[in-house]
C-alpha cells in the first residue's frame, strides 16, 4: 500500500474514502453490538433459552440490514456532496478567517467521491459482519470472528497488488489521471473483502443458531431493550465518529499528506490496542454480562476487571515504550518502499509517537466500557466518550498548526515551514511531481516539496510538515482523560477493580529497561548489520529497515521478559500476584460458579468476604 500510495493526496484521497464510511461501521457496528446485543444474548443463552436467543439474533439481524444498507443508500447518493464538505468545508472556514489552508482541485474530489460509492455498501456488509462475530463471542467461538477480517485485509492487499502491476506510465496523464486506476481498484478489493469477511463467519453462525429467523423484532423478548441500549452508545458513537470525521477534515486543511500520516501511524497505534485491548475486552464481555446484574454480582465483575486490565497492560505497556523508542523505524520496515521514502517514515514515526503517549489508557478503557456494558450501564461511557471527544478536538486543533510548522527534512534534519496550504499549484495530488509515473505520479521523487504537499514558496524546500503530530497528541490526552473518568465511575459502582500500582510499577520498570536498551544498541547495531542488508535477497523486503527493526525487536522483547522475571512479574497468567495478597477466603469465593461470595451457617456472607484488600495498592 504504501509503494502504491505514499504520503500525498492520493493516499489523503483513499483514506477519507475509507474515513467516511466507516460511520456507518462505527455507529452500528463491533462497539455498538457489544452494549445492546451481546448482554442480553449471553444472558439468555447463559439461562438455557436457547429458541428465544435464536428469535432474538434474528431480530437484531433484520434491524441491521435494514438500518446498515439504508444509510449505505444514502451515503452513495450523497457522495459528492461528502466529499466537498470533507475536502473543502475546514478550508473554506479558515480562509474566511484570514489562514491559509491546502486546496483540493475538483478532480481529487470527483476521485474522493467515486471512492466512496464503492466503499459504502461495503461497510454496510461488515456492520453485519459484526452482528455475526457478536454471536460466536457469546458462544465463547473466538477464533474465527478475529481471523474473519484477515480476508478483508487480505482482499486489499490483492487488490492493491494488481494495481502495482496493471497500472504503469501513461504518457502525457496528470498525477490525478494516473491515480484513478488505482484507487478505483483498492475500493472495489476492500468491497469484495467485506463481502468474503461476512460469508466466512455465516456457516458456523448459522450452524450455532440452529437456523435463522430474521424478523424486525415485533414481540421478540430483548428486542426493546437492546433498542433502548442503543441509543446512548449510537449517540456517544455518532460523537466519536463526528470527531474521527473532523479530525480528517482538520488534517485536510493542513499541509498534503497529513491524512495518510495519521492513517499509517493509526495503522500501527492500533494494531496492539486490536491484538490485546479489543480483543481481551471482546472476550470478556460475555463472560462479564453472565457475571453481572443477576449473573453473580458485581464482586465478580470487579475481579474479573482487575485481571482484565492486567492482561491488557502487559502487552500496551511495551508496545507504547516500543513506538517511542523506535516506531520510525518499524513504520520503515513495513511501508519503505516505492515511493514511500525515509522522510515519510520519519515524519510517521513522530505521528505514531504522539499517539503511543494514550495507548495504554486507549486500550485499558475497552475493558472498562465492556463492565459497564456488563451491568447494563450504556449511559455513563456514552457521557464520558463525549467530553473525551470534545478535549481531543480542542486540544489538537490548538496545536496542528503549530506543528505544521515544523517540517522533516532530508537525512533527518529539521526545517521551519511558512504558511500552511499547498494551493493548487503545490501539485494536484500533493505529489504532483514532474514524472506522473513515479509511483503511480503519487509522491513520485522529482518534486520532493510538491511531494510531502509544501507550497511552492512557503520556505520549505523538501519535508514533510508535522501538522498531524498535533492531533494525534489531543487523541491522546483525550484518551487519558476518558480513562480517569471511567476508573472512577466504575470505582462507585463495584468498588476496587484497578491493576494494582505494585504490578503497574513493575511493568513500567521493564519497559523503560528494554526501551533504554533498544536506544542504546540501535547505532551500532544499524552499522554491524549494514552489510547484510545490501544482500539481494534481503533488500528487496526492505533491506537495512527489516533487518535492523526485526533484530531490534528481537532485543527489546528479550530484555523485557527477562526485567519483567528479575522484578518478579514473569508469569504470563492473569491474576499474578494475587496469591500473595489475597485473603484465602476471598479466593474460595471468586472460584465459586455461580460468582456469589461463600455463605456462612446463618445464610448471610462469610467473614472476610466482603472487602478485597486491593485499596493498599490499586493507583
Amino acid at each position: 500500500m504504501a509503494a502504491l500510495l505514499p504520503t500525498g493526496r492520493g493516499a489523503d484521497i483513499w483514506f477519507a474514502g475509507l474515513r467516511l464510511p466507516n460511520v456507518l461501521q462505527n455507529l452500528l457496528g463491533e462497539g455498538t453490538l457489544s452494549a445492546s446485543f451481546i448482554p442480553i444474548y449471553a444472558l439468555l443463552l447463559e439461562e438455557g433459552r436457547e429458541e428465544e436467543a435464536g428469535r432474538f439474533a434474528g431480530a437484531i439481524l433484520g434491524i441491521l440490514v435494514v438500518v446498515a444498507y439504508g444509510g449505505a443508500l444514502l451515503g452513495v447518493l450523497a457522495a459528492p456532496w461528502l466529499a466537498v464538505i470533507v475536502a473543502q468545508g475546514p478550508g473554506w472556514i479558515l480562509t474566511r478567517l484570514g489562514a491559509e489552508a491546502a486546496v483540493w482541485t475538483p478532480a481529487e474530489i470527483e476521485l474522493l467521491a467515486r471512492v466512496l460509492r464503492i466503499l459504502f455498501p461495503m461497510t454496510a456488509t461488515l456492520v453485519v459482519s459484526a452482528w455475526a462475530l457478536g454471536v460466536l463471542n457469546s458462544h465463547r467461538r473466538f477464533f474465527l470472528s478475529y481471523v474473519a477480517p484477515v480476508v478483508w485485509n487480505l482482499a486489499i492487499i490483492g487488490a492493491a497488488g494488481w494495481a502495482l502491476g496493471s497500472f504503469g506510465a501513461v504518457e502525457g496523464a496528470s498525477a490525478i489521471e494516473a491515480a484513478e486506476g488505482p484507487l478505483t481498484g483498492l475500493a472495489v478489493g476492500a468491497l469484495i473483502g467485506g463481502v468474503l469477511q461476512l460469508l466466512v463467519q455465516l456457516p458456523a453462525v448459522l450452524s450455532l443458531l440452529g437456523g435463522l429467523r430474521v424478523s424486525l423484532g415485533r414481540g421478540v423478548e430483548g428486542v426493546r431493550e437492546a433498542i433502548r441500549n442503543f441509543g446512548p452508545v449510537v449517540l456517544a458513537r455518532g460523537v466519536v465518529n463526528l470527531s474521527a470525521l473532523l479530525d480528517v477534515a482538520l488534517a485536510a486543511a493542513l499541509a498534503g499528506g497529513a491524512i495518510s500520516l495519521l492513517s499509517r501511524a493509526q495503522m500501527l497505534y492500533l494494531l496492539p490496542i486490536s491484538l490485546f485491548g479489543m480483543a481481551v475486552a471482546a472476550s470478556e464481555l460475555p463472560e462479564l454480562s453472565r457475571a453481572g446484574p443477576g449473573g453473580g454480582g458485581e464482586r465478580v465483575v470487579a475481579r474479573r476487571v482487575r485481571d482484565a486490565l492486567r492482561a491488557v497492560l502487559r502487552w500496551l505497556i511495551p508496545s507504547t515504550v516500543a513506538y517511542l523508542v523506535f516506531g520510525d523505524l518499524l513504520i520503515a520496515a513495513l511501508l519503505e518502499r516505492g515511493g514511500w521514502g525515509p522522510d515519510d517514515s520519519r515524519a510517521a514515526g513522530w505521528v505514531l509517537a504522539a499517539y503511543a503517549v494514550g495507548l495504554s489508557a486507549s486500550g485499558s478503557s475497552r475493558t472498562l466500557t465492556s463492565a459497564f456494558y456488563a451491568l447494563r450501564d450504556t449511559r455513563t461511557p456514552a457521557r464520558i466518550a463525549i467530553l473525551r471527544v470534545g478535549v481531543s478536538l480542542v486540544v489538537g486543533a490548538a496545536l496542528m498548526f503549530p506543528f505544521d510548522g515544523i517540517a522533516v527534512g532530508p537525512d533527518g534534519g529539521w526545517l521551519e515551514a511558512g504558511a500552511t496550504g499547498s494551493g493548487a499549484a503545490g501539485g494536484a495530488l500533493g505529489a504532483g511531481g514532474a514524472d506522473a509515473a513515479g509511483s503511480l505520479g503519487i509522491g513520485g521523487p522529482a518534486d520532493v516539496a510538491a511531494g510531502s504537499g509544501v507550497a511552492a514558496g512557503s520556505g520549505v524546500a523538501a519535508g514533510i510538515r508535522l501538522g498531524a503530530v498535533g492531533l494525534a497528541l489531543g487523541a491522546a490526552v483525550g484518551a487519558w482523560l476518558e480513562f480517569v473518568l471511567l476508573r472512577r465511575a466504575l470505582g462507585r459502582r463495584i468498588g476496587a477493580h484497578g491493576p494494582g500500582g505494585a504490578n503497574v510499577v513493575r511493568l513500567l520498570v521493564a519497559g523503560g529497561v528494554a526501551g533504554l536498551a533498544a536506544a542504546v544498541v540501535r547505532s551500532p547495531l544499524a552499522e554491524a548489520l549494514s552489510p547484510l542488508s545490501d544482500r539481494p535477497s534481503i533488500a528487496v523486503w526492505g533491506g537495512d529497515h527489516l533487518l535492523l527493526g526485526g533484530v531490534l525487536l528481537l532485543i527489546f522483547g528479550a530484555v523485557w521478559v527477562g526485567a519483567l522475571r528479575v522484578l518478579g512479574g514473569g508469569r504470563t497468567g492473569r491474576g499474578e500476584a494475587d496469591d500473595r495478597t489475597e485473603p484465602e477466603s476471598d479466593r474460595e469465593a471468586n472460584q465459586r460458579t455461580d460468582g456469589r461470595p461463600a455463605e456462612g451457617t446463618d445464610g448471610r456472607p462469610a467473614e472476610g468476604t466482603a472487602e478485597r484488600t486491593d485499596e493498599e495498592t490499586e493507583p
